[in-house]
């Protein structure tokens, strides 16, 4: 919702709000969208175009217009987005270094330590990071079992949506801790404690993990915005937004010859297409294994 009222007010009321609604043509549409597509990138295009195809059908529907013009345009293309891209293992030492005065420096750590997504990291509760019991043979949250012990895991089960779940089925997983996580996590939770001891009366209990000082959920932009200022200390520049420290995980993860089935496994990809589709540029071109296979067998004979 907020997306999309940002995208109305910016280029939709700006440059279409003057004309009347049984005024506007679909010459209107087709100049405003020829006109988008010189800055907008295609899916930002699709997005805004389908701003205006509803709101002119809700229009539609109680008998304002005819018909709806927008919807006999066809969104142009626009400018080529921006590739993701993944952190070299130089590039993430130095980010996990800049990241460790910051507040989001266990969010830092687990996002590219275990490839969770963005929304699943700020959605993440306490009572999903768990202990393993050795006695009990069972696992248990960090609030009741506390932080010493040798193995720990978390609960992706949601994330920052409509409705709290996962993006898919296949999203919800569970996933050991490395120990760098498991630490981060340890220190972040004695942070928080001081911040809601700080806090007071302020303090609004969401059970989250990453809140702000008084609780509440964190902002996207927000994170964004400070997540920007450690990759700036750590000198890789300022062209970087979370979601690449899944990129990241899945690069180095293939770099180490992970499969990419349990890489896929890892991210919650509900098979290896997806993976392959979004993440092609990180995986390790294992395709030319075979090959690599036959010549090591049979020698480089020449043929004929």
């Amino acid at each position: 919702v907020t997306k999309l009222r940002i995208l109305a007010e910016t280029h939709v009321i700006p440059r279409l709000g003057k004309l009347k609604l049984q005024q506007l043509r679909a010459d209107h549409v087709d100049e405003w969208l020829d006109e988008l597509s010189n800055d907008l990138a295609t899916r930002t295009l699709r997005d805004v175009h389908s701003v205006l195809k509803r709101a002119t059908r809700q229009a539609q529907a109680r008998d304002l217009v005819l018909r709806n013009v927008a919807e006999l345009v066809t969104t142009p293309t626009g400018k080529d987005g921006r590739p993701s891209k993944a952190l070299t293992r130089h590039q993430a030492d130095a980010m996990l270094k800049a990241a460790e005065s910051s507040e989001l420096h266990a969010y830092v750590v687990l996002s590219l330590t275990m490839g969770v997504r963005t929304e699943e990291a700020r959605a993440l509760r306490w009572d999903h990071v768990v202990a393993w019991i050795p006695s009990l043979k069972a696992w248990h949250p960090v609030t009741e079992a506390g932080f010493k012990h040798k193995r720990f895991a978390i609960y992706v089960w949601r994330a920052d949506r409509i409705g709290g779940d996962t993006k898919t089925r296949k999203s919800r997983r569970t996933l050991e801790l490395p120990k760098l996580a498991a630490e981060a996590l340890r220190q972040h939770h004695t942070r928080q404690a001081a911040h809601k001891l700080k806090a007071g009366e302020a303090w609004q209990d969401h059970n989250l993990v990453f809140c702000t000082n008084v609780g509440t959920p964190l902002d996207a932009a927000n994170v964004r915005r400070a997540f920007r200022h450690i990759t700036k200390n750590a000198g890789i520049g300022t062209d970087w937004t979370p979601r690449e420290l899944r990129h990241s995980f899945v690069s180095i993860m293939s770099d180490q010859g992970v499969p990419i089935e349990t890489i896929a496994d890892l991210v919650g990809h509900a098979g290896t297409s997806v993976t392959e589709a979004v993440y092609r540029h990180q995986l390790k071109p294992v395709i030319t294994k075979g090959a690599h296979t036959m010549n090591t067998i049979f020698g480089d004979k020449p043929t004929g």
